[in-house]
């Protein structure tokens, strides 16, 4: 129904924005991600109107991928769209399809409002769309994977390694440890077992 919404930002908190369109304010929820993506005056969010007797709620996204798994995530039976939210606010899209895929049941119960069996419903749920029906998710996954191994492959040539020792050493630090999403956590893993 409202797809994407852009304006002048009003207001900014953790929760949620208010963005002046010509004149109308519109209140929209966010998770933390959105709200550290957020920088400029005049902002777009994708959005998702989420309607119920009661109320009509708008939550907004920095980036298509974000609502796409918010999307997937409240498609899950038990799921709602503040808990969804919660998730989105707790971990990054990468974390989100890292756990998920890596059935890490642990990590997604760990969030604020998810049981044990909720958590194993999501992994049920999802694993097989974000393994094969999530080209976005894949997209967004080499796209970081890849940007993490070159400049960790750069820092550890500029440190006097040679090159194909260190292409060996990270594709083992990053298979043994799938959890690492920073240039730097990489390369002092790395290090540590050189």
């Amino acid at each position: 129904m409202i797809t994407h919404i852009h304006g002048k930002l009003i207001e900014k908190t953790p929760t949620h924005v208010i963005i002046d369109v010509n004149g109308v304010g519109y209140e929209i929820k966010i998770s933390l991600q959105t709200f550290s993506s957020i920088k400029d005056e005049f902002c777009k969010l994708y959005t998702h109107l989420s309607i119920k007797e009661d109320s009509h709620t708008l939550f907004g996204f920095f980036e298509e991928n974000e609502r796409f798994l918010f999307r997937q995530l409240i498609s899950v039976s038990g799921v709602g769209p503040s808990t969804a939210q919660v998730i989105l606010s707790t971990y990054s899209s990468n974390e989100i399809i890292q756990h998920i895929s890596m059935a890490d049941v642990k990590a997604i119960e760990s969030v604020k409002g998810i049981g044990a069996k909720t958590a194993q419903r999501i992994i049920v749920d999802l694993k097989d769309k974000i393994s094969k029906g999530m080209p976005t998710a894949d997209l967004l996954f080499d796209k970081i994977d890849n940007t993490i191994k070159d400049e960790a492959l750069s820092a550890l040539l500029a440190l006097g390694f040679s090159k194909k020792g260190a292409e060996v050493k990270i594709d083992k630090v990053l298979k043994s440890n799938p959890e690492i999403t920073t240039v730097e956590k990489l390369v002092k893993t790395a290090l540590s077992q050189m």
